[in-house]
């Protein structure tokens, strides 16, 4: 896998239901995303990049819109990123 936005994931997931818009909502527990590659890691054609999860169907096409264009598939990994980016000393 290329890469994937952080944004668009959460954005998905919020439109699954695991989260609120408004106060007092309800938010449903097993709504949700499965992330099934890394990004750099291979995958074949065919295979599942994400599992989108909802207790309401009709969220699953606000979803998909809301991921649509959040990750990409290249020909090569990218770079590897270090774990720790930096510590803060106090």
């Amino acid at each position: 896998m290329g890469d994937i936005d952080a944004m668009a994931v959460g954005q998905t997931v919020w439109r699954l239901g695991a989260g609120r818009s408004r106060p007092g909502e309800q938010v449903q527990a097993g709504a949700g995303i499965r992330i099934h590659r890394r990004p750099g890691e291979p995958v074949a054609a065919g295979e599942p990049l994400f599992t989108l999860y909802t207790d309401t169907p009709e969220r699953f096409g606000p979803a998909l819109a809301a991921l649509d264009g959040g990750w990409s598939v290249g020909d090569t990994a990218p770079p590897p990123r270090p774990l720790i980016i930096d510590r803060i000393e106090p």
